[in-house]
């Protein structure tokens, strides 16, 4: 479907070029002299880089639809992670290379959305914070108190955060998955 460019909106999916792109903001400019235009900030979503571009007011672009699937993390298959879909208990595997640091955050039960433009996997979202058991940590060094003194441990899908010095083994944590920080305990 195409629409003008002034009908743009923030988030919006877009064809550009060829490139799947996702408008990450936008400035209709109306200069002094000359004619109107739109400045843009586009993110392409396979290759994930971001570029300025500017366009006159009266091109048209191309609306990609992306479909978002509700699906459940189940297991580990080599290089792959398997999902389930939410709705048609399809199960879906994703590589690991896909889903890059995202798949560090991603435990057994979790359920995270998949989006998908004509069957190809371009992302996925996860929960902003998610409970994780700590399997492994280090103990506090007495008089090592200095402010905000933390110290790596482990949680349950083998990633490192920095923790407090007062959060021991087998206890449970809130992370948030946007920065990898410790955001609680559970």
């Amino acid at each position: 479907m195409n629409i003008n460019i002034n009908d743009i909106k923030n988030g919006m999916t877009v064809i550009i070029d060829g490139n799947l792109c996702s408008i990450q903001e936008f400035q209709h400019v109306k200069p002094g002299k000359g004619p109107a235009f739109v400045r843009i900030k586009l993110k392409n979503l396979r290759t994930g880089s971001i570029v300025e571009q500017t366009f006159n007011t009266n091109i048209k672009v191309t609306k990609a639809h992306i479909d978002k699937n509700s699906v459940q993390y189940l297991y580990a298959s080599g290089d792959n992670l398997v999902f389930m879909n939410n709705e048609s208990y399809e199960q879906i595997e994703v590589s690991r290379n896909i889903l890059g640091d995202d798949a560090d955050y991603i435990k057994e039960g979790i359920d995270i959305t998949i989006d998908f433009f004509e069957g190809e996997i371009i992302g996925i979202s996860l929960p902003e914070k998610v409970e994780y058991k700590i399997i492994e940590t280090t103990e506090a060094v007495k008089g090592n108190t200095a402010t905000n003194a933390q110290k790596d441990a482990k949680i349950e899908t083998g990633k490192l955060v920095k923790v407090p010095l007062f959060i021991s083994e087998g206890e449970t944590i809130i992370v948030s998955t946007k920065d990898g920080k410790y955001a609680g305990r559970a």
